[in-house]
């Protein structure tokens, strides 16, 4: 990931309206939620949801989807994934396994957290 996709990323999120909206999208998955069930759900507007709806389309962290006269977003979870990876890639200079007790506090799933290396590489 390039730096200034990334930056876009957290430029877009950092409305807490789009933050909530994408945070629900997430929790849905690949099931989505039409525009309609995002206002109901986050108690927003629907004009003031599609302003929002359009900067996370934008920036790629929502698809949308035509379903006759309703559109079914979803959360890009392949590119927050890819945000976490670019985040953490550098994790404690290429060794994460120096970060094992920053880990178990952590609240963060293991599946996105660098991998730990059981036992270290020699060249």
């Amino acid at each position: 990931m390039e730096k200034n996709i990334a930056t876009s990323i957290f430029e877009s999120l950092s409305s807490g309206v789009r933050l909530d909206v994408f945070r629900l999208l997430v929790k849905k998955g690949k099931d989505g939620l039409v525009a309609g069930e995002i206002a109901t759900a986050l108690n927003v507007p629907p004009t003031n949801l599609s302003f929002h709806l359009k900067a996370l389309t934008q920036t790629g962290l929502l698809t949308v989807e035509q379903e006759g006269r309703f559109q079914r977003y979803r959360a890009n979870l392949r590119l927050m994934l890819d945000l976490i990876a670019y985040l953490t890639e550098e994790c404690c200079a290429g060794h994460p396994e120096q970060c094992a007790e920053l880990r178990e506090a952590s609240e963060c799933c293991d599946a996105v957290l660098p991998a730990l290396l059981s036992t270290p590489i020699k060249f």
